[in-house]
């Protein structure tokens, strides 16, 4: 079945899921789509948890004790949410590798370092051997190649970030990863019985 992980570098869930999709990728071919997040949430009119009060301390702490837990390592950038754009572009003028997606996250995450220029991106490009980060971001192939993630993205109908796209049925979330692997080892899991049935549950009209 075919494999794709939609994420964004502002999203420290999907830095928390990163490890396992790194793993993920040793055995089976994975498309490691980023997206811009802020986009999907403009496309679904919503706003994204941090733009939430009380939502937004709520999740933060949610996530560094996730991260706690399964000993990782999360330091906060300077501002959150920030522009992750520049970060994307990086992603993808470096080749969107495995090397590449690693070293962006960790370089926000595990580091907290400031992700929404090119100017504090630079160091971090040099050492994926991109000199002149301004016009590698620039370049009308890495944009034509995020619009087109995010044109996947909503043919796959994703809602958030992160999630893994498994044969048609979405995972979303680092705390959904192993439902995903479950479904992957036993592909049938969604049609039978109670399985079988939510997916056709009708949705009842609230009159509160």
């Amino acid at each position: 079945m075919p494999i794709a992980w939609y994420f964004d570098f502002v999203s420290m869930f999907s830095w928390l899921q990163w490890p396992a999709v790194r793993e993920l990728s040793r055995t089976h071919d994975v498309a490691l789509r980023p997206i811009l997040f802020g986009a999907l949430l403009k496309q679904m009119e919503q706003r994204g948890p941090a733009e939430i009060e009380g939502k937004r301390e709520f999740t933060y702490r949610y996530a560094l004790w996730r991260a706690r837990q399964a000993n990782v390592p999360l330091k906060f950038p300077p501002t959150h949410p920030f522009n992750p754009l520049p970060a994307l572009r990086l992603c993808v003028a470096a080749g969107g590798t495995v090397e590449a997606v690693g070293a962006i996250f960790e370089w926000i995450w595990a580091h907290g370092r400031a992700a929404d220029t090119p100017e504090a991106l630079a160091p971090l490009a040099v050492s994926l051997g991109i000199t002149d980060l301004r016009a590698a971001l620039s370049t009308p192939e890495v944009k034509a190649t995020l619009q087109a993630n995010f044109e996947l993205a909503m043919q796959d109908r994703v809602f958030g970030v992160p999630t893994l796209a498994i044969g048609g049925e979405l995972f979303w979330g680092a705390d959904a990863h192993d439902f995903a692997m479950d479904f992957l080892a036993n592909p049938g899991m969604f049609d039978e019985g109670e399985m079988a049935r939510l997916g056709e549950l009708p949705v009842g009209l609230s009159r509160i």
